[in-house]
């Protein structure tokens, strides 16, 4: 049992829905990157998605399009992210999630890359180009280094391949609550608890929902549903805003940190407000 599924079993003993912030890797720089880390668990967060940045993140939106680009302005690479993870588990023991995609993977080798990352302290990966037909030879590379490998169900993924999909994942499962690409939205589908019952009666394994999530009153409705919930380009954005270019590069502003702190202690608050 690793770390992604010790917090579940946790959070299921107090019928309690983890909070799972996604933030960008190196946006803006590397070192704002691990103190938002330290920031977000001590707030409450209960696992945290780490993107790799990649040029063409097929899955994001503009938001979070704009996060890699400005992460590729510094560079920011696997062995990059590795690195800063290893030095992060000196300091926090909380579920860390990859969240990457093919190209960079394959570049680097799947075999190598599993290792280093759960060498690092990875728990877990998500990649969302992976389709469950072509990801043998990479759920063999992560079930032995140790990885959770955490596969992506939509609203319309046909009954069939839903079975197959969440019999293949470890960790958890991945809701897609929209049929689109990521991004904070005002309002999500009506159908969307639907859903999440009808995947959740299909596995003994967490169910978190992502996609569109933005404030704290969705957070409180699906934490009835859901096992976890992900919030992703409404963290990006606060970090968006408190950043400046000087010199060429991007720099954080003094309020960064404890912005995104204060926005992830509303979200897990809101976790609780159905307990």
């Amino acid at each position: 049992m690793n770390r992604i599924d010790r917090m579940f079993a946790r959070l299921r003993k107090k019928g309690e829905a983890a909070l799972i912030p996604f933030i960008t890797t190196g946006d803006p720089d590397l070192e704002t990157t691990g103190a938002l880390v330290l920031e977000m668990e001590r707030r409450g967060a209960d696992l945290i998605e780490l993107g790799l940045p990649f040029s063409d993140p097929l899955a994001d939106g503009p938001t979070i399009q704009a996060a890699s680009n400005r992460a590729l302005e510094n560079e920011i690479n696997a062995e990059v992210l590795f690195g800063m993870v290893s030095r992060l588990r000196k300091k926090t023991d909380v579920p860390l999630v990859l969240m990457g995609y093919c190209n960079p993977l394959f570049q680097y080798g799947i075999q190598r890359f599993a290792r280093d990352a759960a060498d690092a302290g990875i728990d877990g990966t998500i990649i969302p180009d992976l389709p469950v037909d072509e990801a043998a030879d990479w759920n063999r590379a992560a079930r032995e280094a140790g990885l959770c490998n955490i596969f992506l169900v939509a609203p319309n993924t046909p009954e069939k391949r839903l079975k197959r999909i969440v019999k293949s994942s470890r960790g958890f499962v991945y809701y897609v609550s929209i049929t689109g690409i990521t991004g904070a939205r005002a309002e999500l589908p009506p159908e969307l608890a639907e859903g999440l019952r009808h995947v959740k009666g299909m596995t003994s394994r967490p169910v978190a929902v992502g996609f569109g999530i933005s404030e704290p009153s969705q957070v409180s409705m699906l934490s009835e549903v859901a096992d976890g919930i992900i919030v992703g380009s409404a963290i990006v954005k606060i970090i968006e805003s408190h950043i400046r270019r000087k010199n060429g590069q991007w720099r954080p502003g003094s309020g960064l940190v404890q912005g995104v702190g204060d926005f992830v202690e509303s979200l897990k608050r809101a976790t609780l407000t159905s307990l």
